[in-house]
């Protein structure tokens, strides 16, 4: 029996994603030779044994076949190394210690969880687990919805089903190429686009470390706690002795992240009345117009070579033909993370005007 014959078995999977007009978006795959030639063209690379590509393309709810994870195994590593290989060459200024946080935020799950979804390989991958496409769908709808890539944990967990199915498929043009990392680095490198670079890692730092380091400067000792209730990690800072900020996840690791990220918002703004004496008398006070504060603001981190505001909606209340919204706006500098929560307002534009307005006025000691 031919392989494309003994996995010409019909199954579906199905995912929503959001889109501009809120309407479902439905893919199916309904075999594996369909998947095959559909990942062999997204890769660019006719493999001389499909049974590879399968293999790394079922899962292991899937009890019909073997699943991909022996491959996943071997594709952690394989990429762990090509990607080592490449920061090496590429940046032979960084230390070993920036060599391995750029390592790491190129081959960590959140990042390989993005690459599945950005390139639809998970719309490829047979199983029998309902739940999987509940978690995925709705990660990939959060991905959606983010300004910029998130280096070190969305608002969601990354299935690490995602991140798996990368790496299995990675072992296997590993494999097929008889083990030739260069080879499969050439081949592989384009799904890893954008590859993060020491710019993008100045732009988002790791949040428990530059939480660490902030304290640190000021002489304050801090502390990470964790524990779990049900089903959920909960991590707690406590700041010398106090309570600071907390968040919870299905991972601890997220859970840290998100705390950390909470705390440094909480002591932003004692992190501004420290950097607010550098910027009186180059905001007027006409920057604190809510109508043109976005400008303002983008022109102050211009002059002051900040990275550019990022604005996020926090929270929209009420019903849809009378929706309002409060918006925050987020600065990372090298001295802090600047965070500030805008007002309710009836337009998205006019609750980011809001929190630019209040973040010039933070900025300018007021």
């Amino acid at each position: 029996m031919k392989s494309s014959e003994k996995y010409a078995v019909t199954y579906a999977y199905t995912f929503q994603t959001s889109s501009d007009d809120d309407e479902d978006m439905t893919e199916t795959v309904t075999d594996m030779a369909a998947s095959v030639r559909a990942v062999e063209e997204l890769l660019n690379y006719k493999f001389k044994n499909k049974m590879l590509l399968e293999e790394a393309l079922t899962h292991s709810s899937y009890t019909d076949s073997a699943s991909y994870q022996r491959l996943e195994f071997v594709g952690d590593a394989a990429l762990g190394l090509a990607v080592s290989n490449y920061v090496f060459l590429a940046y032979p200024d960084l230390d070993p210690g920036q060599l391995s946080l750029l390592r790491a935020a190129n081959i960590s799950t959140e990042k390989l969880a993005r690459v599945a979804v950005r390139h639809g390989l998970h719309k490829y991958v047979r199983h029998n687990a309902a739940a999987l496409h509940d978690k995925v769908r709705d990660f990939a709808t959060a991905v959606g919805q983010e300004d910029e890539t998130e280096v070190y944990g969305g608002a969601i967990k990354a299935p690490k089903v995602l991140a798996d199915i990368v790496e299995s498929v990675a072992a296997a043009v590993y494999v097929d190429c008889g083990f030739d990392l260069q080879a499969l680095w050439v081949i592989f490198r384009g799904l890893l686009e954008p590859i993060v670079t020491p710019d993008v890692l100045q732009h988002q730092p790791q949040p428990v470390t530059l939480l660490f380091e902030l304290c640190q400067k000021d002489g304050k000792h801090v502390d990470i706690r964790h524990w779990r209730k049900g089903e959920k990690n909960i991590a707690s800072v406590y700041v010398d002795g106090q309570f600071a900020a907390s968040a919870c996840s299905d991972q601890k690791e997220n859970a840290k992240l998100h705390a950390a990220r909470a705390a440094l918002r909480k002591l932003s703004y004692k992190a501004s009345e420290k950097i607010g004496g550098d910027i009186i008398g180059e905001v007027n006070g006409s920057t604190t117009k809510i109508e043109s504060a976005k400008q303002k603001l983008h022109e102050l981190c211009g002059r002051k070579r900040w990275p550019k505001p990022n604005y996020r909606i926090e929270k929209e209340i009420g019903p849809a033909h009378d929706r309002r919204f409060i918006c925050s706006v987020q600065i990372e500098i090298a001295e802090a993370v600047l965070f500030v929560t805008g007002d309710e307002k009836s337009r998205v534009k006019e609750a980011e005007n809001s929190a630019a307005s209040l973040m010039l006025l933070g900025l300018q000691g007021s």
